[in-house]
């Protein structure tokens, strides 16, 4: 009896595999370290290879590609129901071959290095805004503590952290003056950190026809592009644009029964930090529409089915159901390969 399919429960040092026949049945385990299993599938024929979609698992996957293995990569979400009895690695890959049978899951496809080097990118520059938010409200803090409030604004505290040190009258230790000129110094490095990726991610972008297509759509610009680029990789394994909006987590959540329906808020699935960029470029579209509205200026129809939805709904609802169609335009200009066209109105095809 042969195996046709291994599941495979990765980890930083021991792996569990599980390998199956054709009906499903497992017929042989091993608990591998990492030496042994990065050449445990390269004396095999040609498996079909389970792992759930986690840490590493993209690089595992282009391995085992190239030794000739198909490889099918499933959402962690969608795999734990599966699993029997407690955590262990054994049940852990039981599941996962549970899993596999159930047609309804849908796969993740497997990353490129060049897309998961965009996400990384995209990572990096998240955690120096974040540090660098972080140091600003550290700055305000030690201020306050010494009687000087500033004002609102990123760009205020280290005009006022300056004028602090400058002033010789206040009650500044001279050890802490010290410490803040640097502080001061690391806004300034984290600034030009933050500016040499954003300078990568234009090279990127200036390489590849699918973002600079996506930046041509209103609030789209370059960190939704790339960003959506890396992550959702080709657009055309998307059967529909409600697919990809779906998949994005920008359609309303569903619980109906019988002949009552009922729709709640976002499903929030997928990406967050991709569906909150195309949430906050929605807020800039709205924002825009408005102004030319006030300026007496004519509206293209998607600036004026936004607006009526912010008069009717609200700015926040609006902001997310602009979001979900410009998903939508993205994946149709994708589809058809056809430029953003702001006057474009879809119809749905008469009944026969």
């Amino acid at each position: 009896m042969h195996a046709s399919t291994v599941a495979i429960d990765l980890a930083k040092e021991v792996f569990e595999l599980a390998f199956a026949d054709a009906q499903g049945r497992i017929i042989e385990r091993k608990r591998l370290s990492r030496r042994a299993f990065i050449r445990s599938l390269e004396t095999r024929p040609p498996l079909r290879v389970l792992m759930e979609a986690c840490g590493g698992a993209h690089c595992w996957a282009r391995r085992f590609q190239r030794q000739g293995h198909a490889v099918r990569l499933l959402p962690a979400r969608d795999v734990r129901p599966y699993v029997r009895g407690n955590k262990t690695d054994r049940n852990d890959v039981a599941g996962i071959l549970e899993a596999d049978r159930c047609a309804g899951i849908a796969p993740v496809p497997v990353k490129t290095p060049e897309q998961q080097g965009i996400q990384a990118l995209h990572r990096l520059r998240e955690h120096l805004k974040a540090e660098r938010t972080a140091t600003l409200n550290l700055l305000r803090g030690v201020l306050r503590e010494f009687g000087v409030a500033v004002p609102l604004g990123s760009t205020k505290v280290p005009a006022a952290v300056r004028d602090a040190l400058e002033d010789g009258d206040n009650d500044l230790p001279m050890a802490l003056r010290h410490s803040l000129a640097e502080q001061i110094d690391r806004l300034s490095q984290l600034a030009r950190d933050m500016l040499a990726i954003e300078q990568r991610l234009e090279e990127f972008a200036s390489r590849d026809v699918a973002v600079q297509r996506y930046r041509t759509v209103p609030g789209v610009g370059l960190l939704t592009a790339t960003a959506l680029r890396a992550s959702a990789g080709d657009l055309s394994r998307f059967r529909s644009g409600r697919q990809f909006s779906a998949w994005l987590g920008l359609t309303p959540r569903e619980h109906s029964s019988g002949q009552q329906r009922r729709l709640g808020g976002l499903t929030k699935r997928g990406d967050v930090y991709v569906r909150t960029l195309l949430i906050h470029g929605a807020r800039a579209v709205l924002q825009a529409a408005r102004m030319k509205q006030r300026r007496g200026q004519d509206l293209d129809p998607l600036q004026a089915w936004a607006l009526k939805v912010q008069d009717t709904r609200g700015h926040n609802k609006a902001a997310c159901a602009l979001a979900n169609k410009l998903a939508r335009r993205l994946w149709a200009m994708d589809h058809h390969g056809t430029p953003f066209d702001p006057r474009h109105v879809s119809e749905r095809p008469r009944a026969a």
